[in-house]
C-alpha cells in the first residue's frame, strides 16, 4: 500500500502538467494550422516578425505578400502570425 501512495502524487503532477501546459499549446497549434489553412490571396496579413502584407500568391509552403506598390516578398507559410480582418477605420476628418 506504500508503493502505490508514493506513485500518486506523481501522477497527479503529470495530469496537471498536461492540462496546464501541453493541452493549450496543443490548441494553440491546431489553431494555427486552421488559419493558415484558411489564406487565400486578397487576405491582408500580419507576419510575426510584424510585417504587414496582402497575400498575391500562395504554395503549400509559401505566401507572396504584397507590402506595397511593386514590391512583393516570399515568407513561409508558417510565419503567419494572423489576418487582419475588416477593421473599421476611424477617419478624423469625417468629425
Amino acid at each position: 500500500m506504500g508503493d502505490a501512495g508514493g506513485l500518486i502524487l506523481p501522477l497527479i503532477f503529470l495530469v496537471a502538467l498536461y492540462l496546464l501546459l501541453i493541452r493549450p499549446q496543443q490548441r494553440r497549434q491546431k489553431q494555427h494550422q486552421q488559419l493558415i489553412g484558411s489564406l487565400s490571396v486578397g487576405d491582408d496579413v500580419v507576419t510575426v516578425g510584424g510585417l504587414h502584407g496582402r497575400v498575391v500568391a500562395l504554395t503549400d509552403e509559401t505566401m507572396d505578400l504584397e507590402v506595397t506598390d511593386d514590391v512583393v516578398m516570399r515568407f513561409q507559410r508558417s510565419s503567419l502570425a494572423k489576418v487582419v480582418r475588416d477593421e473599421i477605420l476611424l477617419d478624423e476628418d469625417s468629425e
